[in-house]
């Protein structure tokens, strides 16, 4: 009889099984700890949004036709064929 099928039979995990499900757990409990962490931050830097605000305001925003078509130009080729336009 194999060492799994022993592990088995005698109602316990085989080692490796063990390593695996402790991993798992420390990821979990390291992945819950970091969306914590996240949900408490703002998805945005608001600091960043209210100095473009006030560039543009003041009329200090550059901005350049070219660089947006490029950017436009970009995002519709990176659409799949089935995306509607």
């Amino acid at each position: 009889m194999s060492t799994h099928a022993s592990a088995t039979a005698a109602g316990t995990a085989p080692v490796g099984a063990q390593t695996a499900s402790t991993a798992t757990e420390g990821n979990t409990s390291a992945l819950s700890g970091l969306a914590s962490v996240m949900a408490a931050q703002p998805p945005v830097n608001q600091e960043r949004i209210a100095q473009i605000k006030k560039a543009i305001a003041d009329g200090n925003f550059p901005i350049l036709p070219a660089t947006i078509a490029d950017q436009m130009i970009a995002l519709k080729l990176s659409w799949s064929d089935n995306d509607a336009a």
